[in-house]
């Protein structure tokens, strides 16, 4: 999906706000103990995707209708929050709420279902690339740490950490110990 995180636009000015968000996700329920808490009552307000599939590719039967529960109340959850029982919406039981998601329904996933989701995705970030002024198809830092590892490599055979950082000498070290 190409690269909208820079710091300058295509003029090299200095952009005030962030361009790109960070994707990870995980399927099913998986992510829900890995990150979810931070989603309802982090610091941070992340906005959030949810992604189902109305229509199940595996045979588990009734797996498919608690794993569609389960991700519209984590979307509502994360809408409506919760004030806190105990102390009146104070503590470490209230949640929030007003946490911003978007809920994409697919009703099956399929080639084309895959396909079109892709696309979406790579539009979003060529419109927002073209709104804020950067050029979402230049990697420049992609592109230094290409030319870096060309260095590293040949060090990596020969063991050479002459010039080197101490960080990426002590790394170099490891990996030929």
């Amino acid at each position: 999906m190409e690269s909208n995180g820079k710091r300058v636009d295509a003029l090299g000015q200095p952009l005030p706000f962030a361009t790109a968000p960070v994707l990870w996700g995980e399927p099913g329920t998986n992510g829900q103990h890995a990150y979810f808490q931070m989603l309802h009552q982090g610091s941070d307000v992340v906005p959030v995707e949810f992604i189902a599939v109305k229509q199940a590719r595996h045979s588990l039967v009734g797996h498919q209708p608690m794993l569609l529960a389960n991700a519209l109340a984590q979307a509502q959850a994360l809408m409506l929050g919760q004030a806190d029982p105990d102390t009146g919406g104070e503590g470490h039981r209230r949640f929030p709420g007003n946490r911003p998601s978007t809920f994409l329904l697919l009703d099956d996933l399929t080639p084309a279902s895959l396909g079109a989701l892709i696309a979406l995705h790579e539009h979003r970030v060529f419109v927002s690339g073209s709104i804020w002024g950067i050029n979402s198809f230049d990697q420049w830092g992609v592109e230094l740490g290409k030319v870096l590892a060309k260095d590293v490599e040949a060090r990596l055979h020969s063991g050479d950490a002459t010039g080197l950082d101490v960080s990426t000498a002590g790394l170099l070290a490891r990996l030929r110990a």
